[in-house]
């Protein structure tokens, strides 16, 4: 049975490199709070379990240390208590090796009946030895609706977007590590100077200047909310915040209804928990679900078409794209 409407939160919070420990700890402090407040889904950033940027600098051992199995590691055996004891859908990322050795940036979604939906990044690039998944991942909730997940960069392909949306997801899971990075892209995100973060103190207008200006809030608002309007999904953005290795993540975690509009944020320079509860009654009429009504697939065959120009996710973040004229 569809329940009417579902108590939804994402966290943002300063993971600290891979001190599994720590971190852990943060997401056992926000899952108490947020089952304080009744929260049934609840999402955390992307490898927010193991640490984020710094893992660029690893060798592969160093890589391997951090991996874990999914879902029968440690970090993830810990998640699904949590789920299970809060009655909570838990999700939360992390480095997996996977059966076949290969690692992968994976985010684990942990249910209240001790299911385990793990999603391997489709475009990853944080490391040459961690590889890209090669699937979408969409299933059922307790609360009547499918929910699905894009990580960080997933996101930026309105393909997957899609995807996800005619698999039947209502609630997008999108865990993030984003805000302050070099962009090659001359109107894009740009880097904030550390210093700033770390005289948050001192000077709160100013990190709040840089959360809320082009490097952080407004570079999101941008393209997030059409995220949720044209599929017409809930979105559940997570976020890094503060220092990560040598950029500044921006937080602004935010919670966001199928027509793209905010319904609860934070732009705090802190470690936050941001609820809001999604009204499943929007979904049926939004403007989304009527639009892709009137579909025409038949049109779409240069969506899978090859134009000769890609390139694998890292090179496409790291080098020079070639002109198309």
């Amino acid at each position: 049975m569809t329940a009417s409407s579902i108590r939804a939160a994402t966290v943002q919070f300063e993971a600290r490199p891979g001190d599994k420990d720590y971190n852990l700890g943060r997401i056992r402090h926000f899952v108490a709070e947020a089952a304080a407040q009744g929260v049934q889904m609840l999402a955390f950033p992307e490898m927010c379990v193991t640490g984020y940027w710094f893992v660029r600098n690893l060798d592969r051992a160093g890589l391997e240390a951090l991996a874990e199995p999914v879902p029968d590691g440690p970090s993830v055996t810990a998640l699904r208590a949590l789920a299970g004891q809060h009655g909570m859908l838990i999700g939360a990322g992390l480095i997996e090796r996977g059966d076949d050795g290969r690692l992968h940036n994976t985010y684990a979604v942990c249910m209240p009946d001790g299911q385990v939906h793990a999603h391997r990044k489709l475009h990853a690039f944080e490391h040459e030895h961690i590889h890209s998944g090669d699937g979408y991942t969409v299933f059922d909730t307790p609360w009547g609706v499918r929910a699905g997940v894009l990580i960080c960069w997933d996101n930026n392909l309105i393909e997957n977007a899609r995807a996800t949306a005619l698999l039947g997801a209502s609630v997008l899971l999108a865990p993030h590590q984003t805000g302050g990075t070099n962009s090659r892209s001359p109107h894009a995100m740009k880097p904030i100077p550390l210093e700033r973060w770390q005289r948050r103190a001192e000077d709160p207008a100013a990190i709040e200047a840089e959360f809320r200006g082009p490097n952080g809030r407004e570079w999101l608002l941008r393209w997030l909310p059409s995220r949720a309007h044209d599929n017409g999904m809930f979105l559940l953005f997570s976020n890094g915040v503060g220092q990560d290795d040598d950029e500044v993540r921006t937080g602004n975690a935010m919670l966001l209804d199928p027509y793209g509009r905010i319904l609860a944020e934070t732009w705090a320079a802190a470690d936050a928990l941001v609820v809001a509860d999604l009204d499943l009654t929007l979904l049926p009429l939004c403007s989304g679900r009527r639009w892709m009504q009137g579909r025409r697939p038949e049109l779409y065959g240069i969506l899978t078409e090859r134009r000769g120009d890609e390139r694998n996710a890292r090179e496409a973040r790291f080098s020079e794209a070639p002109v198309r004229r």
